[in-house]
């Protein structure tokens, strides 16, 4: 059970702030909302964000419980509406960070494998179903774990140990935030995006040497896959289906690390999902560049994402 989150704590988790919109950095193990069977969720702590608006700020969107990172909050009924317009045409862009299982053999992807619901009466299990509504993932391999003969307490047989040289990608420093209705991010925007679509994307029913999945049938998917490897993947959904990139990556061939129910995490004792909302970007105003927001990586992952390459990050507020 995860410990009550005081208001001090919410608003500490506040990384984009302005007169339409918030961002928070969500913690792992929260639902967003309460479900049919009540209890605690993070939408019961919003009262923290008005930020002296008569009402709270809502959900734009919805992150998995198990799911960490970039949340966007709308402050009001007007920004809710305009918000969920963008998200619904797919004018958002999303990029998380996974740590998974194994790994694709190829160093980027495109995966086209349509969803639908393993159970009428559980609307969030999903399976590959080509009648199904479409689905569609970018990958990119950001870091690649080497492997010696050391034991892993989750993994199993041996675990990585060393890692490739760093990403090029990362630059996790912060700038200030430039105050209400500024439309400007509290992040140092990149450059160099962490995913690019491919120019050519492979036809449906492709395999994993372009990056395609065509639903779940045919051969399985070509991947690197030793015993204990981890692979760092940024992932970027192009539609927005329930467990999208869990079901994608576990048909793959390379499971999330911490999945219970779509990889081979047990159900107790094992770690945490390691899916991570890393960054959203927003174009909110017409006349102004779009919203850059990044969330830090949590503690459950910085382990496995070391093996990788990673060299973690350093967010400072500047005066």
């Amino acid at each position: 059970m995860n410990a009550k989150i005081t208001p001090e704590e919410m608003v500490a988790r506040l990384i984009y702030r302005d007169g339409l919109m918030l961002v928070i950095d969500k913690p792992s193990g929260y639902a967003v909302h309460r479900g049919p069977k009540g209890g605690e969720s993070l939408e019961d702590h919003f009262g923290a964000l008005r930020f002296g608006l008569p009402r709270a700020p809502a959900l734009a969107h919805r992150l998995d419980r198990d799911t960490s990172g970039c949340l966007v909050l709308g402050r009001h009924r007007k920004a809710l509406a305009e918000l969920g317009r963008l998200f619904k045409a797919g004018r958002i862009g999303k990029t998380y960070w996974a740590v998974v299982e194994g790994g694709p053999a190829a160093e980027e992807g495109r995966i086209e494998m349509p969803l639908g619901r393993r159970d009428e009466t559980r609307g969030w299990w999903m399976k590959p179903d080509p009648h199904g509504q479409p689905a569609v993932t970018l990958w990119r391999v950001l870091g690649r774990s080497f492997v010696t003969a050391t034991a892993d307490p989750v993994l199993g047989a041996v675990a990585p140990q060393r890692s490739l040289p760093p990403s090029p990608v990362e630059d996790g420093r912060n700038r200030p935030d430039a105050g209400e209705g500024t439309g400007r991010g509290v992040l140092q925007e990149r450059s160099n995006p962490i995913i690019t679509p491919l120019p050519n994307p492979p036809p449906q029913g492709g395999r994993e040497q372009s990056g395609a999945s065509g639903g779940g049938s045919g051969s399985p998917p070509t991947r690197s896959n030793p015993a204990g490897q981890v692979t760092w993947l940024a992932l970027e959904p192009l539609t927005g289906r329930t467990h999208q990139l869990r079901v994608h990556c576990a048909e793959m061939g390379w499971p999330i690390v911490g999945d219970t129910i779509y990889g081979s995490a047990p159900r107790a004792g094992g770690p945490p999902l390691h899916l991570h909302a890393r960054e959203i970007v927003v174009p909110l105003y017409k006349k102004r560049d779009p919203i850059r927001a990044m969330a830090p990586v949590p503690l459950h992952m910085h382990d496995r994402l070391q093996t990788c390459g990673w060299q973690g990050e350093v967010f400072r507020l500047v005066d």
